[in-house]
Parts: structure tokens; sequence; C-alpha cells
């Protein structure tokens, strides 16, 4: 028997952000699959809703893979449709399934069993600011997130310029949005005045903010990232 396809369907960034997240195929394809393995059930059914599902919500089978479900998952019962043949779909809770995200673990489970894996085009807040920044697109690293402790988050600053300097690659970083301000603090006290720094806030929303210029730049150009979603991106190249 034929096995069914592991769908990896992205999720708009921002609110009202659809119609620049998705295609004609996502339509097609979201009346079309009847299972999913979700982060966030809320999000996922917000998502197809807005994107054009027409298929009765009551009728969609719903995993759930948020982190408190996470460690309990049967792999085997949690792919037991798509090994009879039937397509799934993998969303997030916004973004691109697997990338800075645990659905990379529902991938690799279905590639162990032998199950085919689509990815789909959408949204990746880390290629769109890397896109915005002017800064190398050929040599760059996604970090994920810096040390909390703050002594070890001043070294990994210094270590990152200088591989950036040495290796003209471009850096690029997360923090969790109610700590933006101090880790924005901490790049302007410890970066040299000439590194290059890109702010990329709430990228797809109306109020979208990407912005490049020099450390010390910023330092007189006082910015409030509080609560905001943002990708930082270092180059010292």
């Amino acid at each position: 028997m034929a096995k069914g396809t592991l769908y990896l369907i992205p999720v708009p960034l921002a609110e009202q952000a659809e119609k620049a997240s998705y295609t004609l195929f996502h339509l097609e394809l979201i009346n079309h699959i009847k299972e999913y393995i979700v982060e966030n059930e809320k999000t996922a059914r917000k998502f197809l809703k807005e994107a054009g599902l027409k298929t009765p919500q009551n009728q969609l089978l719903i995993h759930d893979y948020g982190k408190h479900a996470r460690d309990k998952v049967n792999y085997q019962e949690l792919f037991a449709a798509a090994l009879k043949g039937e397509n799934v779909g993998l969303m997030s809770e916004a973004g691109c399934p697997g990338v800075a995200d645990p659905g990379a673990d529902v991938v690799f489970e279905a590639h162990k069993r032998g199950i085919k894996v689509v990815p789909l085009v959408g949204p990746s807040s880390i290629l769109l600011s890397l896109m915005a920044s002017g800064f190398n697109g050929q040599n760059f690293c996604f970090l994920g997130y810096l040390p909390i402790d703050k002594g070890a988050r001043t070294k990994k600053i210094k270590d990152i310029e200088q591989e950036s300097a040495r290796e003209k690659r471009t850096q690029i970083f997360i923090e969790t949005p109610f700590r933006n301000n101090q880790l924005l603090s901490e790049l302007l006290k410890t970066a040299k005045p000439q590194t290059k720094l890109c702010i990329a806030c709430n990228i797809t929303a109306d109020d979208e903010y990407i912005y490049t210029q020099t450390i010390e730049k910023w330092r007189n150009q006082p910015i409030d990232l509080h609560k905001k979603p943002c990708i930082f991106l270092l180059f010292a190249g």
C-alpha cells in the first residue's frame, strides 16, 4: 500500500498577513487534507479558516504536538493514517515547520517510516530578515537564542562578532520578545562601533520595521522592542 505524504504548511507570521503568506496551492491542499499535526490547535484552526478552508472543522482530526503533549507522543499512532495512504499536514504556531521549531522531530520520524515529506512555500522570518538586511547571504549562520546569563551572553556576542569579521559571515539570532530590550542593550554595549546590526521586527505585519545601521548609530537611536517578535542580524565583515 502506498504511503501518504507529510506536507509542511507554513503559517503567517503576523495578523492579517494571510494573503501575503500562501499560494493557490495552499488553498487546494488544505481543502484536501483532513488530518493535521500542530503545535497550537487554536492558531492552526484560525489559519485554516482564514486561508479559505471549506471543510467543516469538526471533520478535521487535529493531533496536538504542543510542548505539554510532546513527550507523550506515540509516533506510530501519529502516522497511522499516513502509513495507510492518507496525506497529513504539519503546522507550527507561526512560520515554517521544522525551522527553529520542534516540528523537526515530526519530520525526522516521518523519514524513518518512509513517509514522503513535502515542504511548501511560505514565510520564514529568518530568510526574510536576511534578504532585507543587506548582509552576506552566501555565508550566514542562524544561532537561535543567545545565552541568558549576562556574562555568557557578553562573551557570545564578542565571539560571533569576531567570527563574522574573520569569515565575512552574517550572524542571525533571536530572543524571547519580552527580553528584546535587554539583548539590544547588551549588543550596543558590547559590539564595536562600526559593526553593523539589522533589526527586523514584526515581519509581514502592517507595522513591519526592518532597519540596518552601525552599532554607533543605533546607540543614538532609542527603540523599544518590548514584546515585539524580532530577528537580530550582526555583520562585522
